[in-house]
């Protein structure tokens, strides 16, 4: 404390906290519950981070630096991951770091690039397919057929119809609460949709929802024989998120609009709807029209003299009746009429 006759000036120190290194790992086991939700999403971060800690060999830490990045996402590409699985890696990583430079365990934090990510072939069931498919799976399991027909009639993931409870459904439409987005959404059924949710009656205690008695293991499995079954056992692209892409590839070959099938499949930004607008093909056929060959008419290739056709000659207006003339025009019609007038 300092003070004179004039003024008076006090001093104050703040607590100085050390900042200690830590493992990824540790981090995570304190953060996880915080910043993720239980369900599959967290159990796959948990896995990320799990190979990232790896990765770095359990190394202890206080600033994560730029140096560290980079080798991580060079190890990563060199163990064969795209840079669609970099991001998502990266993504968790991102986040878990944050929260601890938030919180003071880290004082440094590396600036985190997403990789540029090509655009890859969608794979959807054609209509054969899908028939083929779907009968060899009847003849497991009548629950999984019906699970299989609502996926692709709604286009929802797997976990959101497996979580579906009775409630859920009111009369022609059905409600996603749990979704990968965070946000809920209600769509009407087709009527595939309304058969498949009525369960047979059954002695005993109703389940909770229409598919609860079934498990994401147990439907995969039933799914794998399946299309082994049918000859697509070698298409590892066949999958039961196609059927989520199928409904979204019918949808916009049908017409309806990129805004509408976003908000149908529940996606959290027009972008990931985007991947299905070149299958919208229908808006393209006029510029056939324009580029075909004219067929009748001239011998040139190609349509050249259809296309530089010279433009129709103007036609000169018509001169309206009863219009003004002036004192040349009325002496030259004078001189008309004393000609052919009659003689007396």
């Amino acid at each position: 404390m300092f003070s004179s006759q004039t003024a008076k000036i006090k001093y104050s120190y703040n607590k100085i906290r050390e900042v200690k290194s830590h493992r990824i790992g540790e981090l995570f086991s304190a953060y996880r519950d915080i910043l993720w939700d239980d369900g599959r999403h967290k159990y796959n971060v948990s896995s990320f981070i799990g190979e990232i800690d790896e990765i770095l060999l359990g190394e202890r830490f206080s600033a994560f630096d730029q140096s560290t990045l980079d080798n991580l996402i060079g190890t990563l590409r060199q163990r064969g991951n795209s840079n669609a699985t970099i991001n998502r890696k990266m993504a968790a990583l991102s986040k878990l770091l944050r929260k601890a430079y938030k919180m003071g365990d880290i004082h440094s934090l590396p600036e985190f690039r997403r990789q540029k990510e090509r655009a890859g072939r969608i794979r959807f069931l054609e209509r054969d397919e899908e028939a083929r498919l779907f009968a060899a799976i009847k003849s497991r399991s009548e629950d999984a057929y019906r699970l299989s027909v609502f996926l692709v009639d709604t286009g929802c993931r797997l976990g959101e119809a497996l979580g579906l409870i009775w409630n859920d459904i009111q009369e022609h439409r059905v409600s996603f609460w749990i979704t990968k987005s965070g946000r809920s959404r209600t769509i009407p059924m087709t009527e595939r949709v309304k058969e498949v949710i009525k369960l047979p009656a059954i002695e005993g205690r109703r389940p909770k929802g229409p598919f609860t008695k079934l498990s994401q293991a147990q439907f995969r499995a039933i799914w794998n024989d399946a299309k082994a079954e049918v000859g697509l056992g070698a298409d590892d692209q066949v999958v039961p998120h196609i059927l989520r892409h199928t409904c979204a590839s019918r949808l916009v070959q049908g017409g309806i609009d990129i805004r509408r099938v976003q908000m149908w499949l529940g996606h959290q930004t027009l972008s990931m709807t985007m991947r299905y607008a070149h299958l919208a093909t229908n808006d393209l056929d006029g510029c056939v029209t324009v580029l075909e060959t004219p067929r009748s008419g001239g011998s040139d290739i190609g349509g050249a003299s259809a296309l530089s056709s010279p433009p129709p000659a103007r036609r000169e207006p018509k001169k309206r009746a009863g219009r003004k003339q002036g004192p040349k025009a009325r002496k030259e019609k004078r001189q008309i009429l004393t000609v052919c007038s009659p003689r007396s």
